[in-house]
């Protein structure tokens, strides 16, 4: 360890000023426990923890009883594991402090190999520990394993739609909505959908900057957390299978079919090779997959799964932004994760007959909601084959709440379909997205 670089680098943080912070709807508690914070890169994870930070001083905790460890910082990231517990004896030599509680607040540790023994030391110690990470096993094997039942973990995804408001600086009195203000949160929703959350695609002004942010987005994701960080040879499917899952998002996606596809195409791969890189996709957190909604667990295991990606804005890398009806299933299934709670689930339901509705949320085993998207229900057709489904999956899930996000309609409606009755809701999305 090279302790001036080491020095400059904890000199360096301690004279830095926190940045000015729009307020996530992510709260951090107290806590004994390792607090981890995991999600796609440029998601705002390290912005969470410089909130939890001011939060800290603000209540009094010194700026010496913490510490904050970036690993992917070329002055810490060649260390090892042991050698993080010693820099913070080298930042304690340098800013001594007398209080009992000490923050310790770690970014991607996962670049360091055994980064989780020198955590375990940390949290031995009594020391308050903070981690974020752009991979989902920062949560399954290292924590799962390693540090033993002593973490909570939360999901961060980019802005939800409040705060996109709010980082806009736009504000609606729901109640009181007018004409103006309508139109003008409707262009906000337009403007979401299309763009998505990131904070910097939103701050920035210029369409086309935006659409090379983006871009710019995806190469860091294809290269620095899947082909770099796993050794990636074959860049080209890894390429392929990223835009395949972009243009399949929303829909139901068959690793045998993308399989027989490659094949078509010339690629070459086993099937046990895409079904690796589609983990990798997933431990990215670039994609999500759901299941269709059985009560056999083992049914569940080998449906074909539904897949999301991240954020709605990569759906411009495949041109794919035009489907309204995509957009909104996008943004409703990432809202949906973001208000999920420690025993609810998120499934879709497709009976033989192939009515499908897009959502099934789960307590437990308990199937407590069932949500269908559908942009326009103006169209007779449509509104039918929407309720068709929904009255069918209503009665199949014995399951009563049920809700149509439309663009624009609300309503509550009952409805039949043969010996089938319910009773719909319909509610436009900026105002489900809101609620």
């Amino acid at each position: 360890m090279d302790k001036e670089r080491v020095k400059e680098y904890i000199v360096d943080w301690y004279h830095k000023s926190l940045p000015d912070l729009i307020q996530r709807d992510i709260t951090i508690p107290s806590t004994s426990k390792i607090v981890t914070l995991i999600g796609p890169r440029r998601a705002g994870k390290t912005y969470i923890l410089f909130q939890h930070m001011k939060k800290l001083l603000s209540s009094g905790i010194k700026k010496n009883q913490l510490i904050y460890l970036n690993c992917e910082d070329p002055r810490v990231s060649s260390l090892q594991a042991i050698e993080l517990f010693e820099i913070v004896k080298i930042y304690w030599e340098l800013y001594p402090h007398a209080e009992k509680e000490f923050f310790v607040f770690i970014d991607e540790p996962q670049v360091i190999p055994k980064w989780e023994s020198a955590v375990r030391m940390f949290h031995d110690d009594e020391m308050k520990i903070f981690i974020s990470g752009s991979s989902s096993k920062l949560l399954s094997k290292e924590i799962a394993t390693s540090l033993r039942g002593r973490s909570l973990s939360y999901l961060v995804l980019p802005f939800s739609f409040s705060e996109y408001l709010k980082l806009k600086r736009r504000s609606y009195d729901l109640y009181r909505l007018g004409s103006k203000d309508k139109a003008a949160l409707m262009n906000s929703v337009d403007e979401y959908l299309e763009f998505g959350g990131y904070a910097e695609i939103i701050n920035e002004q210029d369409t086309e900057l935006k659409t090379k942010i983006i871009s710019e987005y995806f190469e860091i994701i294809t290269y620095k957390d899947i082909i770099d960080r796993y050794k990636i040879k074959n860049t080209r499917l890894i390429q392929w299978l990223l835009k395949s899952s972009i243009s399949s998002g929303a829909s139901e996606l068959s690793i045998r079919k993308v399989y027989l596809t490659l094949k078509s195409q010339h690629l070459q791969a086993s099937k046990n090779t895409v079904y690796d890189y589609f983990s990798l996709l997933e431990d990215a957190l670039f994609i999500f997959p759901i299941s269709r909604h059985s009560f056999s667990e083992r049914k569940k295991d080998f449906s074909i799964n539904k897949t999301y990606i991240n954020d709605n804005c990569f759906m411009k890398i495949v041109d794919s932004s035009k489907n309204i009806g995509k957009k909104m299933e996008q943004a409703v299934f990432l809202e949906l994760l973001r208000r999920k709670r420690p025993l609810s689930h998120i499934f879709y339901y497709k009976n033989v007959q192939a009515n499908e509705v897009d959502f099934v949320i789960t307590e437990g085993n308990k199937p407590t909601q069932l949500i269908q998207v559908c942009q326009k229900v103006d169209d007779i057709t449509t509104k039918q084959r929407e309720i068709r489904s929904l009255i069918k999956a209503g009665s199949d899930l014995n399951c009563k709440n049920l809700i149509i996000i439309t663009e624009d309609y609300q309503g509550t409606e009952e409805a039949k379909w043969f010996d089938n009755k319910g009773k719909i809701t319909y509610i436009p999305l900026w105002k489900w997205l809101l609620s």
